[in-house]
């Protein structure tokens, strides 16, 4: 027996062995943990406006965008080719917009987002470690 196999045994006992994240499991259009996404080199903690992406299983929205929906447009193992629709504006009235994108798909955890010129990665945000105007945006 190794000296990992009875801290497994341990924290199983104890109840310690539980997430502490109670989002939803991965899936959806990317098959990523639906929550917040922040820019890698980013403080999950105080993330910029620009920095933050959504992700709801249906499409990844910013801080200024809701309501995105992904129609996959072609995907060659975990990349994605998309044409995504989203309501141009955080909140209130505001008119529909599509772009075509590339997400390429790491891990249910990370991903990277091309629109125009190069690509940039993202990574999961725990919610315990989210701003609280964040945190209620995923509840």
């Amino acid at each position: 027996m190794t000296i990992a196999a009875p801290l497994l045994v341990l924290l199983a006992a104890t109840g310690a062995w539980a997430s502490v994240d109670p989002s939803p499991k991965p899936g959806g259009v990317y098959r990523l943990k639906p929550g917040i996404y922040v820019m890698k080199g980013a403080s999950c903690r105080d993330p910029a406006n620009a920095e933050i992406r959504q992700y709801d299983g249906r499409g990844l929205s910013t801080a200024h965008t809701r309501a995105c929906r992904a129609r996959v447009l072609s995907r060659k193992g975990n990349r994605y080719t998309v044409s995504q629709s989203c309501i141009d504006a955080g909140a209130g009235p505001a008119p529909r917009f599509v772009e075509r994108q590339t997400v390429t798909v790491a891990d249910a955890l990370t991903f990277t987002l091309a629109t125009r010129g190069p690509a940039t990665s993202y990574r999961y945000c725990p919610i315990d470690q989210l701003p609280a105007g964040l945190r209620s945006a995923v509840r």
